[in-house]
């Protein structure tokens, strides 16, 4: 598994198992994210939050697989991410949801991938 790919399954760790630190801990402090319903979330402040406010008991009804899709390194330090998100219920059974198809800029921070800014959608 290559280092892109454990930050994603981390990224799949913590929205499933509710830990919102451990999902805050992969950003950049100036990051841009943007949910799968369009409110944008400026700063790793305001991303905390929101997650801290979101994440617990998020799990209820269900949560998705994360997988990595394709990589397109924009510099060695500097890459795009293309995920395919599928919605399961929470005995891990696939679920009637929509998919979302996360993109998210990552940049090598002190040797470390960080996620620069990321956009869902959800794909209808």
């Amino acid at each position: 598994m290559t280092e892109i790919e454990k930050l994603v399954a981390t990224v799949e760790h913590s929205q499933r198992n509710e830990l919102p630190e451990e999902f805050i801990g992969l950003f950049r402090e100036d990051a841009i994210w943007t949910t799968a319903h369009g409110k944008r979330l400026t700063g790793r402040d305001e991303i905390a939050a929101f997650t801290r406010q979101r994440l617990p008991g998020s799990t209820k009804e269900g949560t998705a697989t994360y997988e990595v899709e394709n990589v397109l390194f924009i510099r060695p330090d500097v890459a795009a991410v293309k995920i395919r998100q599928r919605p399961v219920r929470p005995d891990g059974t696939p679920s009637e949801q929509n998919e979302g198809s996360p993109l998210y800029v990552l940049s090598k921070e002190d040797g470390t991938w960080k996620i620069a800014a990321g956009q869902n959608t959800i794909v209808l």
